[in-house]
């Protein structure tokens, strides 16, 4: 099993990258995002070849989104080890996984389509779920549904 403080010091030892432990994952700047899975996919101990999960999480109060990422090692038989990164509601970008895990294609779509999350570098982001003349991303929590004219914060 994997203890995330360990990780987390190597992370820190290794790459010089100050992580946080966030619930059950590690919090990483966005600027270091891929630095991390590259290290957690080609390092020998972990071997992190594959991305099961990513999902975006909408911290309306903070005016924040949060990614979160679930990697596994179809080698070692390990994981989950779980990232997430942080980035403004205005100005959502964070960098795509998809140049090292290919199965982050149609996840980051769906995270661009329903949170509004902007993958740079991702080859083909678009809708994925929504029609292209949709405005708006229905899964934040300040989006307002059709039959509804203002939005009401439900307790």
């Amino acid at each position: 099993m994997i203890q995330l403080e360990e990780v987390k010091a190597e992370l820190e030892k290794s790459l010089g990258v100050q992580t946080e432990l966030s619930g059950s994952g590690l919090l990483v700047p966005k600027s270091r995002l891929l630095d991390v899975f590259k290290f957690l996919k080609e390092n020998a101990k972990y071997q992190m070849d594959y991305i099961s999960n990513l999902c975006a999480v909408d911290y309306l109060k903070q005016s924040q989104i949060e990614i979160v990422y679930h990697l596994y090692s179809m080698r070692n038989k390990t994981g989950p080890i779980g990232i997430k990164v942080r980035t403004d509601r205005q100005d959502c970008i964070v960098p795509s996984a998809t140049p090292l895990f290919r199965g982050a294609e149609f996840q980051e779509r769906e995270a661009f389509d329903l949170y509004g999350v902007k993958f740079e570098g991702h080859t083909d982001l678009r809708r994925i779920l929504m029609w292209d003349g949709f405005e708006g991303f229905p899964m934040r929590k300040d989006y307002v549904h059709e039959d509804e004219d203002r939005y009401v914060e439900h307790p």
